[in-house]
């Protein structure tokens, strides 16, 4: 009993002390778990995937897993630069697992980081092979949340790339698809950020009441599964509503609640955009000394995710740069082989010319020898 109430105790603490001792199902449970703590407390998720990497073994799939936990927590915390460090981690891993559902995982996750970094058409490449490996999967239902989350990123990228109508589409379409799926649970948050962005098109379309229909399920659904960082973009989104329809009290309490439910998250993101949005409403009601100091934040914050913007761009940059140079590498030895065996073709090709060209010479000169022969003959008296 007292082993049990130790490892119930480790289980909803999501501490990862005493892993060694846990069989891999444990292990599932463990990073399920500790993936609800991505958007509401992403240091303890960061620890549990820490603590599951170094407690895995030769379990290549789990530690997979741990390094997708540790980097979507990162991911959460706009902290791009590690993420991509802890996704990096995971594709080294990944030619060695034959899990195909593992392998999709990953490669979406690849396409989200690019996204992330704002590389479009890297994130795109990743989306459509995960796509790919997806519709080639034998069970449609155990694939459902990566498509789904497959789709809402395009309609990111749509959204920035082409048009909100094209965006909405696909949000509505990654939906319907973790709709569809039966881990509801994980999928309240995907379609907490599907529905906030859908909230976002519908300002830039003028909908005003759309938009405030969007951002209110949104924040329904990340209070569901604390996902704290969600609920703030969520009120942030209708605070800006709000501040739109002149309504700038309203926006401030709503912005002041934002706050005070992410304030551990150290979303710098988030933390940018409530600043930014109470600056500006505490400016419209002419209060002044508050304005500068939300003013104020918002600068610094504004600094920091500049740097961490630059730091991550560059790293991606230099993690491409490196595949490009191990295909070039691959590229070169196939690229002398083939040379060789064209020149070894040509060779033989001028070789059996050479010799056809002497055979046939010889067959002519017999001819001709023939042919004077014959007409060197006396005819028969």
């Amino acid at each position: 009993m007292k082993r049990n109430s130790t490892l119930l105790a480790v289980f909803f603490l999501l501490i990862g002390v005493g892993l060694s001792a846990q069989s891999g199902k444990n292990f599932d449970s463990l990073i399920r778990a500790s993936s609800l703590e991505i958007y509401g407390n992403p240091d303890k998720a960061i620890a549990a995937g820490k603590e599951v990497v170094s407690k895995a073994g030769n379990d290549i799939n789990t530690k997979i897993r741990g390094y997708k936990l540790i980097s979507d927590a990162y991911s959460s915390k706009r902290d791009y630069e590690k993420s991509l460090e802890y996704v990096i981690k995971a594709n080294q891993l990944l030619p060695q697992s034959s899990d195909k559902l593992l392998k999709i995982l990953i490669i979406n996750k690849a396409g989200i980081q690019y996204h992330q970094l704002k590389i479009y058409d890297k994130a795109i490449q990743y989306l459509d092979q995960a796509e790919q490996l997806s519709f080639e999967y034998p069970v449609r239902d155990s694939v459902r949340i990566n498509l789904g989350i497959n789709y809402i990123v395009r309609g990111f990228i749509y959204k920035e790339k082409l048009n909100c109508d094209i965006a909405i589409t696909f949000f509505d379409k990654g939906i319907h698809e973790i709709l569809q799926g039966t881990d509801q649970m994980g999928g309240a948050s995907k379609i907490s950020i599907a529905k906030y962005n859908k909230g976002n098109c519908y300002i830039l379309m003028s909908d005003n009441e759309a938009a405030i229909k969007s951002f209110e399920e949104s924040s329904a659904l990340a209070k569901q599964v604390d996902a704290y960082s969600l609920q703030g973009f969520a009120l942030k989104g209708l605070a800006q509503v709000y501040t739109l329809e002149g309504k700038y009290q309203e926006a401030i309490a709503t912005l002041e609640q934002a706050l005070k439910i992410s304030g551990n998250v150290e979303d710098l993101v988030l933390n940018q955009e409530i600043y930014k949005g109470l600056s500006e409403n505490y400016l419209a009601v002419n209060e002044w000394s508050t304005y500068k100091n939300y003013r104020s934040k918002y600068l610094q914050v504004q600094t920091k995710v500049k740097e961490r913007e630059r730091k991550s761009i560059s790293d991606s940059l230099n993690e491409i740069e490196k595949e490009e140079k191990i295909k070039l590498k691959n590229a070169i030895p196939k690229f002398i082989y083939g040379f060789i065996c064209l020149f070894v073709i040509a060779v033989l090709a001028v070789i059996g010319f050479i010799i056809a060209a002497k055979k046939s010479k010889t067959s002519i000169d017999r001819l001709n020898n023939v042919i004077k022969s014959l007409q060197n003959e006396k005819p028969l008296s």
